[in-house]
């Protein structure tokens, strides 16, 4: 018997319009069906070092993200980290740290179907955000490079800043939770018209 892997979809994709018509300080973009590998091995180990050698970065430490060629790994708890790259490199990325792993004690488990990332970029990211995120987003407490789990407007998220002073910020949220997030932030941006 053969299971087919059913095409990838994008959660947003009825929102482009609605994002194109936001204020022009805050941009907003669905990055949809990006790989997402959950990476699960204890840190230091022969397994966590093996991926470091193939990956060419150190797994990020607590509330950090590291970016190494076009992979985007984020921390996401003590032994725990998500692997964010291109749809395209899905296979060949699980296959390098398959590789790496060898027999070791270590997990990848594909999980790209759970969440989509929403890229938000302008002055007016850390304002509109502050109306639903208790996270204080003052470079010097969130730098770029910061990754915190976190809600926002009640809807729980992975920030990733990528920009200073959270001008450029990731937003990666289940995609039960994508509509919902995505009309809180049309709601949020309303007062900012003109801007």
């Amino acid at each position: 018997m053969t299971v087919e892997t059913p095409a990838r979809f994008s959660p947003l994709s009825q929102w482009r319009d609605s994002f194109a018509q936001l204020p022009t300080g805050v941009q907003v973009r669905e990055l949809p069906c990006l790989t997402q590998l959950t990476l699960r091995a204890e840190p230091g180990s022969t397994a966590a070092r093996s991926i470091e050698a193939s990956l060419g970065i150190t797994l990020p430490g607590p509330l950090r993200a590291e970016v190494s060629e076009d992979v985007e790994v984020l921390w996401m708890g003590p032994d725990e980290w998500l692997l964010v790259a291109p749809e395209v490199s899905r296979h060949d990325l699980l296959a390098r740290l398959r590789s790496a792993i060898g027999d070791e004690f270590a997990t990848v488990t594909d999980v790209s179907a759970q969440r989509t990332t929403l890229a938000l970029s302008g002055r007016l990211v850390p304002e509109v955000l502050a109306r639903g995120c208790a996270i204080d987003l003052d470079p010097r407490v969130t730098p770029v490079g910061s990754c915190l789990t976190t809600l926002l407007a009640q809807a729980p998220i992975t920030l990733v800043v990528r920009g200073e002073g959270a001008s450029s910020v990731w937003l990666l949220v289940r995609a039960s939770f994508a509509s919902y997030l995505a009309t809180w932030l049309l709601d949020a941006c309303t007062e900012y018209r003109g801007s």
